[in-house]
């Protein structure tokens, strides 16, 4: 049965960097690879009630936005890695696409909308991913090893000779680590390669299935004296049991040179992937927040200290809290590497099921951070309205003036910022989009609430 195709006119992009237009019925089309003010012509491949999958077969008005991808592995045909979407769109397009959703999401989901829209925070579009997971696969058939990103829409791994967004001493690295798992015994039991980068350390997170032989150690040990700044970890299970080949060398860490920080990590530890976009932000979020030598401040979902320790440079007393107590001794230790543990303290406490009471035993602060995971701080943000609604749930709690989000997710933003300021009583005084991941659909944000 022949497809049907119809020209359709894109409108905008989703949050996945589709193209979106109505057909003549007035139903909603997805169109991979289509962009903004083109008319493309469509085929469609699936069907549902309300909306339709087209795939673009042919184009008679192109963007002005549009550019030639910059790396090989982009395309939307089958075997193209999965790794970026918006390849297609100039980087600035793509940067006001990703300002758009945040005010998108903040007004249709939370019917908030920023007194201010703050200039985005975006950096280097290319060589700017120091954290990666590469799968790895021995292909028998071909007698190679595949190491990279998944396939578009596939659990096959794309064949990449080079990778524009990781530093191009990393891509400069992807075919010599294909040789040198394959000459390895344990090659078809080696699935994945972690990339963390530091400022002086390239670790390089082997998991392995079983035992390695001496023979594949030495293999990797001759691979990183020939690659200088590489460290090999293994990690035989879980994270938890990642784990230095060997001994020594330099230290795994980044700096927030402004606040005169250094932040050691484990290459398995959560830190933010773009370097240059998250020393910008640490900034912008601190001026943002505005804090004194005598105010108190809480750091919700601290993680290793990054924006804790920079705000104990500025505050009288800074509480991290975080929901993992191996992260929660990791900030102790840099707050002492960086001798702020006088005026800083760490918590562990399970920050999805916070209550008003469990809100008022950390005490009153002056200001707060906020930097949850996708799914958002719901249960803080409803926390915080409860007691706006009932004060008898907390007596003698008050909330803090001022709150500046993080947020790596809109929808949870704007869920949340719903609930600030539409129960609460706060104010959303300003937002702006980050742009952290360049080239993808992946949204950052940072927004700032004041009473």
């Amino acid at each position: 049965m022949t497809q049907q195709s119809e020209w359709l006119k894109v409108e905008s992009l989703d949050l996945e960097a589709q193209g979106v237009a109505h057909n003549t019925e007035g139903k909603v089309v997805f169109i991979e690879g289509a962009l903004p003010g083109e008319e493309v012509q469509v085929t469609v491949g699936r069907k549902k009630n309300n909306w339709e999958q087209g795939a673009l077969v042919a184009m008679r008005r192109e963007s002005s936005q549009r550019v030639v991808p910059g790396c090989p592995n982009f395309g939307l045909h089958a075997g193209a890695c999965g790794g970026c979407k918006m390849q297609h769109l100039h980087t600035g397009a793509q940067v006001a696409v990703k300002q758009r959703v945040v005010e998108d999401n903040l007004w249709h989901l939370g019917k908030v909308k920023p007194e201010t829209l703050l200039r985005p925070i975006e950096g280097p579009a290319w060589g700017y991913r120091y954290r990666a997971r590469f799968s790895v696969r021995y292909v028998a058939k071909k007698g190679q090893v595949l190491i990279g990103f998944h396939e578009r829409k596939s659990r096959y791994v794309a064949d990449m000779q080079v990778c524009k967004v990781v530093p191009a001493v990393v891509s400069d690295m992807l075919m010599p680590l294909r040789e040198l798992i394959a000459s390895m015994a344990e090659r078809d039991r080696l699935p994945q390669i972690e990339l963390a980068m530091g400022e002086q350390v390239i670790a390089l997170v082997l998991r392995h299935l079983n035992p390695l032989p001496d023979s594949d150690l030495t293999k990797l040990r001759e691979f990183a004296a020939a690659h200088p700044g590489v460290q090999w970890w293994l990690q035989p299970k879980g994270p938890d049991t990642v784990k230095l080949l060997d001994e020594g060398g330099p230290e795994l860490a980044y700096t927030l040179p402004e606040f005169g920080v250094v932040m050691p990590f484990k290459p398995t530890d959560f830190t933010q992937v773009n370097p240059h976009i998250n020393t910008v932000l640490v900034g912008r979020a601190l001026r943002l927040l505005q804090v004194r030598k005598n105010e108190r401040v809480i750091d919700w979902f601290c993680g290793l200290g990054n924006f804790t320790l920079p705000l104990a440079t500025q505050a009288r007393e800074v509480l991290g809290i975080e929901g993992s107590e191996t992260l929660v001794q990791r900030s102790r230790e840099n707050a002492r590497r960086n001798g702020l543990d006088g005026n800083t303290a760490f918590v562990a406490r399970n920050l999805f099921e916070m209550t008003p009471e469990l809100l008022a035993a950390d005490g009153v602060a002056d200001k707060w951070l906020v930097d949850p995971p996708r799914e958002g701080a719901f249960a803080l943000a409803k926390a915080v309205a409860d007691i706006a609604q009932d004060p008898s749930l907390a007596p003698g709690w008050t909330p803090p003036q001022r709150i500046v989000y993080v947020s790596c997710n809109p929808a949870t933003l704007a869920r949340d910022a719903g609930l600030l300021v539409n129960v609460a009583g706060y104010r959303c005084t300003a937002a702006s989009a980050v742009n952290m991941f360049p080239h993808t659909a992946h949204v950052e944000s940072i927004a700032v609430f004041e009473r």
